[in-house]
């Protein structure tokens, strides 16, 4: 007889990590080398959006490597390290405020990928890409992983190098329009984001005027969006 599954709650959540069980399966498979893509900063107001591509090295994956939202801003810095001193490649590339406006931040995220992983140093013979969408153009075969970033390790060093590149992207803008708060809430729509917009109007190149609360046309942010990068 079938055990009775029981319907009391867990007492602790259980957390996945992600593994390198993709990355095996595909090296058994004949394709390696394998890149991880993800992005940063789809939601917020302001700044680009960021995306990385990542060869680890299956020798020398460094411990901790996980979604970068789940991580510090200190754990993140420190695996962002571990991350370029021991993959096999990586890359960046980024789409301005002003390409965002001129597509929509889900063509220019999936482009900001596809770059990223033309500029890898090796070619890779398949990416994984968070997400539910493959980068069209891609060099080789693509695969998108739904929470690849909590599933696959070397899609979450991807999220990771693309956390901190636009965390400091952000910081720099921070530093030269002080008026915004950009390194505290790195574009997105928090209260004193949106108080120094009303206050001082948009910056050019750097808002994105096609979100809201520009409302020029064009997607508007949900609040899930607009924090859910933020530590």
């Amino acid at each position: 007889m079938a055990r009775a599954r029981s319907d009391s709650p867990l007492l602790f959540e259980i957390v996945e990590k992600p593994d390198f069980s993709f990355e095996t399966k595909a090296m058994a498979d004949g394709l390696w080398p394998v890149a991880g893509m993800d992005e940063a900063g789809r939601g917020p107001l302001a700044g680009p959006v960021v995306a990385a591509a990542v060869v680890l090295d299956p020798a020398n994956i460094p411990e901790g490597l996980d979604d970068s939202k789940r991580l510090s801003h200190l754990q993140r810095e420190a695996l962002f390290l571990r991350i370029l001193g021991s993959a096999q490649a990586v890359s960046m590339a980024s789409i301005s405020a002003e390409g965002i406006d001129g597509s929509n931040i889900l063509k220019a995220s999936l482009e900001a990928m596809r770059r990223a992983l033309v500029g890898l140093s090796v070619r890779p013979k398949l990416a994984l890409a968070d997400g539910r969408d493959v980068p069209p153009g891609l060099p080789c075969d693509g695969r998108a992983l739904i929470k690849g970033d909590q599933r696959s390790q070397s899609i979450a060093a991807a999220s990771i190098v693309a956390k901190v590149m636009r965390d400091r992207m952000m910081c720099g803008c921070g530093s030269y329009h002080d008026r915004y708060g950009f390194e505290v809430h790195m574009g997105y729509a928090t209260a004193r984001h949106r108080t120094a917009i009303e206050a001082h109007g948009p910056v050019a190149r750097l808002h994105r005027v096609s979100f809201a609360p520009f409302r020029l046309g064009g997607a508007e942010v949900t609040e899930e969006e607009s924090f859910a990068e933020l530590d």
